[in-house]
């Protein structure tokens, strides 16, 4: 008989009785890394931004904690909450475009992948915008390049420096032709806000990949990210079955783009709100140039109630 076989007879004929009831620990106190497996309190990992303490990997959080990590408390306010998707394309997959909207609604909570809003960032002004990867792989349809759009057409004639948190899988393919329109309607507007000496700065975070990348997230004055962050356009099989050949083991991460000048800083998030403050003033110490080629030139907001629903 093996050992083994020994200690299963024996647990057999001698059954363990409890003596005390099982200790029970409370739903999320405990929060494991998904990166290094290491267990921490959720309270210590909430007051570190959701950052692990033992390997730094960078947790992904939903649009209300980051609003809540960068925008001073009391100082948020909610901007075209009212946009929701319709189905012009009457799109099914599995299950129809609009019962999947209804769906993540439910879900999230949200009524779309981008939350926008004005609020003060340690003391300053500024337009926010957060994508959330929970409603749809943080999808770019017509509402969210409408939402991001009025946003900076705001931050434009109020002369607010302007920054997005950008989290997404790219163009909502759903949508079809119309989503793909948003990446010009954003860029655009961007050029205005740009043409006016005002400052953007997108905050690459993880996944930014697709239509997004290939629009808003890369046209910033200041590009920052997160670490370890995925910051591509197509995905790497894609991109090895193109190029035919095999890629770098940290290909389209944040540090593979820092070491290629496709980003300026890569910073960790306990970090970041110190880090947009900083750079904010420091831009608004820079003289304005009185020219009349630089002059602010007024924008209007294009409506897309025919696209949107209350």
């Amino acid at each position: 008989m093996s050992l083994f076989d020994w200690f299963a007879n024996r647990r057999k004929s001698h059954p363990v009785t409890k003596t005390q009831p099982d200790r029970e620990i409370s739903d999320g106190l405990w929060s494991k890394c998904e990166s290094c497996g290491a267990l921490t309190y959720t309270k210590d990992l909430r007051a570190n931004q959701m950052v692990c303490l033992e390997c730094e990997h960078h947790i992904r959080i939903t649009s209300d904690q980051r609003i809540e990590q960068l925008i001073d408390a009391n100082t948020w306010t909610l901007m075209d909450n009212n946009l929701v998707a319709c189905d012009p394309l009457q799109f099914r997959d599995r299950k129809a475009y609009c019962d999947r909207i209804q769906e993540y609604q439910d879900k999230t909570g949200l009524r779309d992948a981008v939350q926008t809003g004005v609020g003060e960032l340690d003391g300053l002004p500024l337009a926010l915008g957060v994508m959330d990867f929970r409603f749809m792989g943080g999808s770019m349809g017509s509402v969210v390049g409408e939402k991001l759009t009025r946003l900076i057409e705001h931050a434009t004639q109020n002369r607010l420096p302007l920054v997005i948190v950008c989290a997404s899988g790219g163009a909502r393919m759903q949508e079809g032709m119309l989503s793909l329109m948003q990446m010009a309607k954003t860029s655009a507007a961007l050029d205005q806000h740009r043409f006016n000496r005002l400052l953007y700065i997108p905050v690459l975070t993880h996944p930014t990949t697709g239509g997004v990348t290939a629009s808003f997230a890369m046209l910033g004055d200041m590009i920052l990210a997160e670490p370890k962050a995925t910051i591509g356009f197509a995905g790497r099989r894609v991109v090895e079955q193109t190029l035919r050949e095999k890629l770098p083991d940290d290909f389209q991460t944040s540090e593979y783009l820092l070491s290629h000048g496709f980003i300026d800083a890569i910073v960790p998030r306990p970090e970041l709100k110190t880090t947009l403050a900083r750079l904010i003033r420091i831009h608004a110490q820079m003289p304005m140039v009185s020219d009349a080629s630089t002059a602010a030139v007024p924008v209007a907001s294009a409506p897309v109630e025919q696209l949107t629903t209350s």
